[in-house]
């Protein structure tokens, strides 16, 4: 069954995070590969983790594993063009939170992709789901559309 929903613009999106694309993202037809589109929302996701001090990637105790992901794609994107990834949570669980990414193409207010990664926490050492801990959750609500 296909999906209508309309294509997500900036004013769907909490915070915002600008990434440079390279050279190698272009693939052989001259636009980016899908792929990179992905690793784009994972550097979104743990970038605004590492910078709210959420995350340290070698030592915090707990982290988010990704245990589903999707993307539609919207619009072309390619090196040289600079993306800025719009981010917001979609759902925030017990141990789970639902990120949604909007990759926007320069200065273009209409997604040219847009799509989501689920984390659930886990504990380090058991990679045994816990449950999202305070300071994690007050900045997940932060990001939720429309508030708490």
């Amino acid at each position: 069954m296909a999906d209508h929903a309309p294509v997500p613009t900036r004013a769907d999106y909490v915070t915002f995070r600008a990434i440079q694309t390279r050279w190698m993202d272009n693939d052989m037809y001259g636009h980016m590969n899908n792929v990179v589109h992905y690793s784009l929302f994972d550097t979104a996701v743990n970038g605004w983790l590492i910078d709210e001090g959420l995350l340290h990637p070698t030592t915090s105790d707990t982290f988010g594993l990704v245990v589903e992901t999707g993307c539609k794609y919207h619009g072309e994107m390619g090196f040289p063009d600079v993306i800025t990834a719009g981010l917001r949570v979609a759902h925030l669980g017990k141990s789970s939170v639902r990120f949604e990414v909007g990759l926007f193409r320069n200065d273009e207010d209409i997604a040219s992709a847009n799509g989501f990664f689920i984390h659930v926490y886990v504990d380090r050492a058991s990679h045994r789901p816990v449950t999202i801990a305070d300071a994690r959750r007050a900045a997940f609500e932060g990001l939720l559309m429309g508030g708490k």
